[in-house]
């Protein structure tokens, strides 16, 4: 039996403060958007190691915070999973034409007096397809940057309407990693978490389009957009376009419809789109394949390159050489990495009872529903502007509030919802936040000229908490669920 001591405030924020003081460092003085790469991987593990220092300080042995550190990491084995099944999707839906004949039919919703509310749309529709806002923002956002310019809009204003749709997308794709994680650290699962939160996240996007359009209607431009058809024409030439490629995506949504499970319906996505590879990409898989007919062997290698590892379609244009590459399960092992990592400080700081230190201190603070949802959103986004990375901004707050929400009689969907509606979208608003360096370096705008038109992104924590304080479909534990935390069902009551 151990003998332990319970942490004092002052040692249980030492390894956050640590923690803050590294990621700085990293984020604004040496790496920069390069800090995701292992930077910040390595400062968790130091910030870990120094809350298990404190732990065994207090008495507990490195058996039970290793005990503490493998139950976190194994709490988020689905979500890992289910990462490398995105990543493998990925890859089959861009050799099979999927995500390239979602640009390519997108584009076509360009209009100088509509084009916020497309460039939004267009971003929502990429993102929802790759699971990735950094990846929307990096291929059709750049273009639509260049567009946006030659039609005379303001750059910052773009931006907005890009990173809108982009984080709107991302937070509704069950591709993206920030969605899978949400659920993981409170413990409730994907489908049910996307659900829930359509509840927040819609009404704030059509805000968002309204404002866009109204914005769109009296704003006078002048210009064209052949740089769109050139853009089209470059996919075309490389890739078949058609209409039965959306067969794909639709089997996917109807599988999630469905209620069957994240894991096995993504991997019968990644099938498909390799099945569809064989059908309409065949010119596509020989010239990857560099070989001069379609052999078992040629389409063998390219469906498991797109799976598995980096795939790019060249053209002859630079642009949609960026839209269409890949990284496969391989582009996933970064992002994996680091979920390994702040479960690793995750896990120490919950064994070591540091996290519920801190909590016990901020729950005093939430009287009632609308104020422990406020005191949530609130987390999440000071993590965002002090630890700089949005990962933290969902495992930390995930971490330290999971319990208090099931004692409090809410489900677990409404803490994974109030994750995400701070914690994803306030991240992309911070200059030093890795999110906020990342998109103002790819769009070539300062933060501080396109967060203000990130309407979406400011509407969403906001939005949840007006359903917190109002009570709007607030989800309730049935009685046997509050008897019984560990067991969680879907069945609730509003």
């Amino acid at each position: 039996m151990e003998s332990v001591k319970k942490p004092s405030l002052f040692q249980a924020l030492i390894p956050i403060v640590v923690l803050i003081l590294l990621l700085v460092v990293n984020v604004v003085l040496v790496f920069g958007d390069n800090a995701l790469g292992g930077a910040n991987q390595i400062v968790l593990l130091v910030a870990g190691a120094v809350a298990a220092a404190i732990g065994m300080y207090n008495g507990y042995t490195w058996n039970s915070i290793q005990k503490g550190i493998v139950k976190s990491i194994k709490s988020a084995l689905p979500a890992l999973i289910i990462l490398l099944l995105i990543g493998a999707l990925a890859g089959t839906w861009m050799v099979s034409g999927v995500v390239p004949a979602m640009i390519y039919y997108g584009l076509d919703l360009l209009h100088p007096k509509i084009f916020l509310v497309a460039t939004c749309i267009i971003c929502a529709v990429v993102s929802m397809a790759t699971g990735s806002s950094w990846t929307t923002a990096a291929t059709v956002g750049i273009a639509l940057i260049g567009i946006g310019d030659v039609l005379g809009f303001n750059k910052g204003m773009v931006a907005g309407a890009i990173l809108s749709g982009a984080y709107f997308g991302d937070k509704m794709s069950p591709l993206s990693d920030t969605t899978n994680l949400a659920p993981a650290m409170a413990g409730t699962d994907l489908i049910t978490h996307i659900k829930y939160m359509a509840l927040t996240t819609i009404p704030s996007i059509v805000i968002t389009l309204i404002i866009f359009l109204i914005i769109g209607f009296t704003f006078e431009s002048a210009g064209n957009v052949t740089d769109v058809n050139e853009l089209k024409t470059a996919i075309a030439s490389k890739i078949v376009i058609t209409p039965w490629l959306f067969i794909v995506p639709v089997v996917v949504i109807l599988l999630i419809v469905k209620k069957v499970d994240a894991i096995p319906a993504l991997f019968i996505g990644s099938l498909l789109g390799g099945l569809f590879a064989l059908i309409f990409q065949q010119d596509l898989i020989v010239a990857l394949a560099e070989s001069t007919s379609l052999t078992f062997e040629a389409a063998y290698e390219v469906i498991v390159n797109a799976m598995t590892t980096d795939m790019s379609i060249p053209t002859e244009n630079a642009l949609v050489n960026e839209l269409l590459e890949t990284g496969g399960m391989n582009g996933m092992l970064g992002t994996i990495w680091l979920i390994i990592c702040a479960m690793i400080f995750g896990g120490v700081m919950e064994k070591t009872d540091m996290l519920k230190t801190i909590t016990n201190t901020l729950i005093p603070l939430a009287k009632s529903t609308g104020s422990l949802i406020t005191t949530t959103t609130a987390t999440c986004i000071t993590f965002n502007v002090t630890a700089s990375d949005q990962y933290l901004a969902i495992v930390v707050p995930g971490k330290m509030f999971s319990k208090i929400y099931k004692e409090r009689g809410l489900h677990p969907k409404v803490l994974s919802r109030t994750l995400e509606d701070s914690g994803t979208v306030t991240s992309v608003l911070i200059p030093w936040n890795t999110c906020g360096a990342y998109h103002s370096g790819v769009l070539g705008v300062a933060t501080g000229d396109y967060f203000m038109y990130c309407f979406f992104n400011i509407l969403s924590p906001i939005m949840t908490m007006i359903f917190g304080f109002f009570n709007i479909k607030i989800a309730k534990l049935v009685s046997t669920e509050k008897h019984n935390p560990n067991e969680i069902n879907s069945v609730t009551k509003k």
